[in-house]
């Protein structure tokens, strides 16, 4: 049964009324293209997009404990490459078996289980058939010394395919010297995808040391709402993008001498404000005003993650995005208390007193 809103109001504690009755007054609501039960025939339906691909994301939002609802909670589990086998599993050691990472998103009530090609292929007979597959199919590896980081692919497009998968996933580092590089291979990539009936994921990051000054300009909602437009540019089907925390990226990178990028003050005067459920709209309205979902990510695990994970679902949802995909949260810890978390988070999705703001 999902939580009610009493338990949802519990996890934000002194947070609960700025973000429950919080009234959007930069870009309404009404402009969006909001997730529901009639999501791929209201908004896939019209586009080239193929049959296949949208059986592919019909089959996606009808999975999981959101089935049928037009939102997403999926389990990402490519740390062991992004962050090491070591760093991310140490805290649990079973999910080193890749086995237990699929177990973990369909006892979590997921719509689909995101992983490398390894971990996917190594079970894919016995589970592609029961949740949908999102092969992960560029990382960077950060065995090479010193640390680089570049996102390199990792195997084909129809590797992907043939293991029975849904969607593929790729990640750009938007604003980094490799960018460039990087948007040809996953266009090619997600082009190609399409052509197999798969559905895009785009994990659409920033990267440069440039955007770190007085904050870390990497979470302001203008340059990552920039990357994100970037991304639905390329066709991907869903955005992933980490929650904004500030902005003003690009106001703070246009002081001195720089002339980086083009900006309009009304980004900062009209079309937002310091509210995170105002800057993650901000987000969306780059995804074509929501007609590619946005999800969040969920973040590094600490000391509060339930009561984390239930505020960045409660400002995704109460924003119009489309969900969360929460990896680290979950899997550091008992299978059960993962699944429970992952639970926290979808119980915010099927709760109907958290509505679009």
């Amino acid at each position: 049964m999902p939580a009610s809103i009493d338990a949802i109001t519990k996890s934000l504690g002194d947070k609960a009324d700025f973000l429950l009755n919080h009234k959007c007054k930069t870009i309404a609501k009404d402009r969006l293209h909001l997730p529901g039960p009639d999501w791929v025939d209201r908004i896939f339906a019209p586009t080239n997009r193929s049959n296949r691909v949208l059986n592919n994301l019909d089959w996606m939002l009808n999975t999981g404990r959101l089935a049928g609802t037009g939102y997403l909670s999926i389990l990402p589990v490519d740390q062991g490459i992004e962050h090491s086998g070591g760093a991310s599993f140490a805290k649990n050691p079973d999910y080193f078996d890749s086995e237990n990472i699929v177990k973990l998103a369909i006892e979590g009530g997921c719509n689909a289980v995101a992983s490398t090609f390894g971990v996917l292929a190594s079970v894919a007979r016995k589970y592609a058939h029961r949740i949908p597959f999102l092969v992960k199919i560029n990382h960077n590896q950060i065995l090479t010394y010193p640390n680089t980081f570049d996102q390199v692919m990792y195997g084909t497009v129809k590797e992907a395919y043939d293991m029975g998968a849904a969607a593929v996933g790729a990640t750009i580092y938007f604003g980094s010297p490799e960018s460039n590089r990087q948007i040809v291979e996953v266009a090619n990539a997600f082009a190609e995808a399409h052509s197999y009936g798969m559905v895009t994921v785009l994990w659409c990051y920033l990267r440069n040391p440039a955007f770190k000054k007085d904050k870390d300009y990497h979470l302001s909602a203008d340059l990552t709402g920039q990357a994100n437009h970037l991304g639905v540019t390329i066709q991907a089907d869903i955005i992933k993008q980490k929650l904004p925390e500030n902005n003003g990226g690009y106001t703070a990178l246009q002081m001195g001498d720089s002339s980086y990028g083009k900006i309009d003050k009304r980004v900062y005067t009209e079309l937002t404000s310091d509210h995170p459920i105002d800057l993650c709209r901000y987000q969306i309205a780059n995804c074509y005003m929501g007609r590619a979902g946005l999800i969040n990510s969920g973040g590094a695990s600490g000391a509060h993650d339930f009561d984390e994970a239930v505020t960045t679902a409660v400002i995704n949802k109460r924003a119009g995005g489309m969900g969360l995909i929460s990896g680290r949260k979950a899997f550091q810890r008992p299978m059960a208390e993962g699944a429970k978390l992952l639970n926290a988070v979808q119980d915010v999705y099927l709760c109907k007193e958290v509505t679009v703001a």
